[in-house]
């Protein structure tokens, strides 16, 4: 079949040119050459017996929703101006392009330098683009977000989150530790931050009946 495709789309291709451009004959042999070369080309490189089969874009080559793109709207809200820069950061993100993400934070920083949740978000992708180990440039960006809001729990809460996600779950347990223990009692978010820290000490009780656990098992 692949033959007979290639035959006929060949005889179409010289009908087309024989009627729109009208070539000498030297013409047409030159392209009745072409036609030729482009047949043997397939003839050494094609595989005509083998069934056709529709490509798909590999999805699973693109990174999956982020542990602060899945929290972050409970503890920094929704559609506002940092949320729309964090959203389509998150889209390169999921793409696969970590440094595309963190490149379009820095962008919307440089408009907005005092905006504290695009220093978080500033923080978080740079730890993604670093395949989850905090660098200095993250730890700052993270330091900067705390300083803008002092008050606020989400600097230390997805600080702590970054130092987890790496495998530093002492120094994560700590700073939630920290932000638990200054937590006024009625606030909403200590939920959050203590399921954190359950769920790092049911991780270090796993490491602890079973040696090696750690080493094994991505964080």
């Amino acid at each position: 079949m692949g033959w007979i495709i290639l035959a006929v789309l060949a005889l179409l291709a010289l009908a087309a040119l024989w009627l729109l451009v009208r070539p000498g004959r030297a013409g047409l042999q030159l392209i009745a050459a072409a036609l030729c070369f482009a047949c043997a080309g397939y003839a050494w490189q094609g595989h005509p017996d083998l069934a056709g089969a529709p490509r798909h874009a590999a999805e699973e080559h693109g990174a999956g929703e982020s542990a602060f793109s899945a929290m972050r709207g409970e503890m920094l809200g929704r559609f506002d101006t940092a949320d729309r820069w964090l959203t389509m950061s998150e889209s390169y993100a999921r793409e696969g392009d970590t440094k595309g993400a963190a490149d379009l934070i820095r962008s919307a920083l440089r408009q907005h330098p005092d905006n504290a949740t695009l220093w978080i978000g500033y923080g978080n992708a740079l730890v993604l683009h670093g395949n989850g180990l905090m660098s200095p440039a993250a730890e700052m960006a993270y330091q900067r977000a705390a300083r803008l809001a002092p008050q606020h729990p989400a600097p230390r809460f997805f600080y702590g989150l970054s130092l987890a996600q790496g495998g530093r779950l002492d120094e994560a347990e700590r700073v939630w530790r920290d932000l638990l223990a200054s937590a006024p009692p009625s606030a909403k978010w200590r939920e959050q931050v203590q399921a954190q820290i359950d769920l790092i000490e049911r991780a270090k009780a796993m490491a602890a009946a079973q040696p090696g656990l750690r080493e094994r098992t991505p964080q």
